[in-house]
């Protein structure tokens, strides 16, 4: 048995807490409503009852969360796809390290395609950001959702990512969980897929022994999620617009307000792609390089995988020859695809509030959709010509 009280801060909750706290949230008022919102077939009182049978996370995760998940895609979705599930070797653990575009189903949807496929689900990595009353805190923990602990002191956040690295390695050396994380601190704005470099310096610090080890042993997995449809497009838009004129501070219940925007808007298709592992070869080449350049060299690795993966819809074409006044890809839409989004896109301009500049507002709109043609566009001329561009 392996000693996690060091964690216990940050760790999900042990079956045993999950059941106490499953049981403390049945007596949530407003149960009943979501009761019949998700379970339109059984009484009032279903969930309530449900929750406080519950003993272990694996049974909460599969007759709560996963039915949870397949409602949101019937009824937000216009269909969903996934690749890259041999990729997974179902005998070692790993690290999963995504895109994030929205806060909730990127992992959400991701363990229900795990669970799908007879692959056990993993822990998942969160802000404590989303933790604002004890509600949520009992709904997150019980869902192995990690805590991840922002807006600290410098020192804080050090030893805070020393806690963080240490846990995530221990979980996949010893063979006990694998981990979701996402590759940068929290959601894409603007389009771009990126990984932090200091996440991967986070990961490293844990490390026992050379480069190469250090991350061989991850079994770090890229992945990406692509919505038709940018959860959140309106809100990501307008925080960008405000953060380039001063310092965006967000509204008290902004970030659930945005989790109930990501789950209940309309998202059209769905693609998740899950890449192939890092090889050690890619290790050893990044692990030959100076220090600052190792990073760069697993970033670009990682990166290359989720950007590749990544699946372009028509609004993404679209927004991008509308932004460059061109007809570049026009092949891949009609006319009518064309005025469906422009008028998809007057709406929501229209719900931002009027002292917002409207130029700057429609421009990092078009923007959030281009830039993933963009990154494609990079990972071409990179193939053609050898030379990094990501």
């Amino acid at each position: 048995m392996i000693d996690l009280s060091e964690f216990e801060s940050i760790s999900p909750y042990t079956d045993a807490e999950a059941a106490e706290a499953l049981s403390k949230l049945a007596e949530f008022p407003l149960l009943s409503r979501v009761s019949q919102q998700f379970f339109p077939e059984e009484s009032p009182d279903f969930l309530k009852n449900l929750l406080k049978s519950i003993k272990t996370i694996d049974d909460f995760q599969v007759l709560v969360m996963s039915k949870f998940v397949r409602w949101v895609l019937e009824h937000t979705a216009k269909n969903f796809s996934y690749d890259g599930i041999s990729n997974i070797d179902p005998s070692k653990k790993f690290l999963a390290l995504s895109n994030h575009r929205d806060i909730i189903l990127d992992p959400a949807i991701f363990q229900l395609v795990l669970y799908n496929n007879g692959i056990p689900m993993t822990e998942i990595a969160v802000g404590d950001n989303l933790i604002t009353n004890q509600t949520i805190e009992y709904l997150i923990r019980s869902n192995r959702m990690i805590k991840v602990v922002r807006g600290i002191t410098a020192r804080e956040l050090y030893l805070s990512s020393q806690l963080l690295s240490r846990y995530i390695r221990l979980n996949i050396i010893e063979q006990r969980s694998s981990i979701w994380l996402a590759q940068r601190q929290g959601r894409t704005k603007n389009g771009y897929d990126v990984t932090e470099q200091g996440l991967l310096k986070m990961l490293d610090m844990s490390g026992t022994g050379d480069f190469q080890k250090n991350f061989d042993e991850l079994n770090i997995i890229p992945m990406s999620i692509s919505y038709e449809y940018e959860p959140c497009d309106i809100l990501k838009a307008r925080e960008l617009v405000i953060s380039r004129k001063r310092k965006y501070v967000k509204a008290d219940g902004e970030d659930l307000n945005s989790i109930m925007v990501g789950i209940m808007q309309n998202k059209g298709s769905i693609h998740l792609n899950i890449g192939k592992p890092l090889t050690s070869e890619e290790v050893a080449a990044a692990a030959k390089c100076d220090k600052n350049d190792r990073y760069q060299l697993i970033r670009h690795a990682v990166d290359l995988r989720i950007i590749e993966g990544y699946k372009l819809w028509k609004n993404n074409y679209i927004a991008y020859d509308i932004l460059n006044h061109s007809f570049k890809y026009s092949d891949y839409y009609s006319p009518v695809d064309m005025e469906q989004f422009i008028s998809y896109m007057t709406k929501k301009l229209d719900t931002v509030e009027p002292e917002i500049n409207r130029e700057d507002l429609r421009r990092i709109f078009l923007e959030i959709y281009a830039n993933p043609v963009v990154t494609k566009e990079l990972l071409a001329k990179e193939k053609a010509t050898g030379a990094i561009l990501l």
